[in-house]
């Protein structure tokens, strides 16, 4: 399985952009992929997340209303929009899979996934 990320780039507070995480490879019903991202001098932290097959999607709380995941099967691509951005959203976003289901109380755990993307820098300026 490899995944690509991106859609990244300069934004001003207040603007949108979406990513995107393109999926090759085999997959499985319960393959699950993740948004994580990574700001300067911090540790990675959870974004949001969904699972291949079904509709639930998880997110981060503090970035519910602002971030929405959707999936394109047909495409193999997960999407993720951010909308009112803000400077603290500035990071590297890495999108990031898991063949098997990985169980609600560990979707926000990175130790939990097996694929990663090389990321996508998203900068958001005052």
């Amino acid at each position: 399985v490899q995944l690509q990320a991106f859609g990244g780039g300069l934004v001003q507070a207040g603007g949108s952009l979406r990513l995107a995480c393109a999926v090759s490879g085999r997959t499985s019903s319960s393959f699950t992929l993740a948004w994580f991202r990574q700001a300067p001098g911090k540790e990675r932290a959870f974004v949001a997340a969904t699972r291949w097959t079904g509709s639930n999607t998880y997110y981060a709380d503090s970035l519910k209303g602002r971030f929405t995941l959707s999936r394109d099967s047909a495409r193999n691509t997960v999407y993720l929009q951010m909308n009112s951005l803000k400077p603290e959203d500035t990071a590297v976003y890495y999108c990031a899979a898991r063949m098997n289901r990985v169980i609600q109380s560990n979707l926000a755990v990175d130790a939990a996934y097996t694929y990663w993307g090389q990321g996508t820098q998203v900068t958001v300026s005052s």
